[in-house]
C-alpha cells in the first residue's frame, strides 16, 4: 500500500480520527501496514483486545485515545470480517487504522 492509497481510504471515513490521520499523512507522517506478509485477522480478535483496553481505561480514570470508543463499536459491528492493521506516526500523534481485507475501506481509526 502506498501513501496515496491510504489517504484515499481514509478520505472515505468521515470520523474525526480518520480526518486527522489523513492530514498527518499529507504532512509527511510515517506509515506502515503492519500485516504485510501475514494474513488478515478477524475484527472480533481486535475488538476483544481493544474493548478490554477501553473498559480498563474507563474503570481506572485514564483518558482513552481519541476515537477509541468509536473504533471499538466499529470493530464489533465488523464481526468476523478480516482486517489488516496499519499505523501512522507523526511527531504529535499516533494513529491505529483497521482496514478491510482488500485494503479498500477503513473499518475503524483511532488516535
Amino acid at each position: 500500500m502506498i501513501r496515496s492509497d491510504l489517504e484515499s481510504v481514509l478520505a472515505l471515513d468521515d470520523s474525526p480520527s480518520a480526518r486527522a490521520a489523513r492530514l498527518a499523512l499529507r504532512a509527511g507522517a510515517d506509515f506502515e501496514l503492519l500485516s504485510i506478509g501475514r494474513q488478515a485477522s478477524s475484527a472480533r480478535r481486535f475488538w476483544d483486545a481493544w474493548s478490554f483496553r477501553h473498559q480498563t481505561m474507563l474503570e481506572t480514570g485514564a483518558t482513552p485515545r481519541p476515537g477509541l470508543a468509536e473504533a471499538v463499536d466499529k470493530l464489533q459491528a465488523a464481526g468476523t470480517s478480516l482486517v489488516h492493521l496499519a499505523k501512522i506516526t507523526s511527531p504529535q500523534r499516533r494513529f491505529v487504522i483497521f482496514l478491510s481485507e482488500d485494503l479498500t475501506r477503513c473499518i475503524a481509526c483511532m488516535g
